[in-house]
């Protein structure tokens, strides 16, 4: 079993800056991939980023390419990620995932809003 707890989210204003991080406690966690997601209020839960195990790999949607950066600290089972440039459309709950060892699991989540 992994607990996800995800922190740092709130209001900022277009063009700034927040970083998330989510921490793991549990079953190891240097053998899960990590991945955040986000849910716009009346949309789908949509892929953000994701890094491997050794942080080896990153990958990220299209739409935060160059603007966001999710990086891992294994040491202190915690996850990151770190948005810049922030635009309205990034609003939503943002939630920290975790796949390994034929499970998945999910943190609570937590708000970010984009607005002037």
């Amino acid at each position: 079993q992994v607990q996800l707890v995800e922190s740092g989210g709130g209001l900022v204003q277009p063009g700034g800056s927040l970083r998330l991080s989510c921490a793991a406690s549990g079953r190891t966690f240097s053998g899960y991939g990590m991945r955040w997601f986000r849910q716009a209020p009346g949309k789908e839960r949509e892929f953000v980023a994701a890094i491997a195990w050794n942080g080896g790999v990153t990958n990220y949607a299209d739409s935060v390419k160059d603007r966001f950066t999710i990086s891992r600290d294994n040491a202190r089972n915690t996850v990151y990620l770190q948005m810049n440039s922030l635009k309205p459309e990034d609003t939503g709950v943002y939630y920290c995932n975790a796949a390994g060892y034929g499970n998945m699991y999910w943190g609570q989540g937590t708000q970010v809003t984009v607005s002037s």
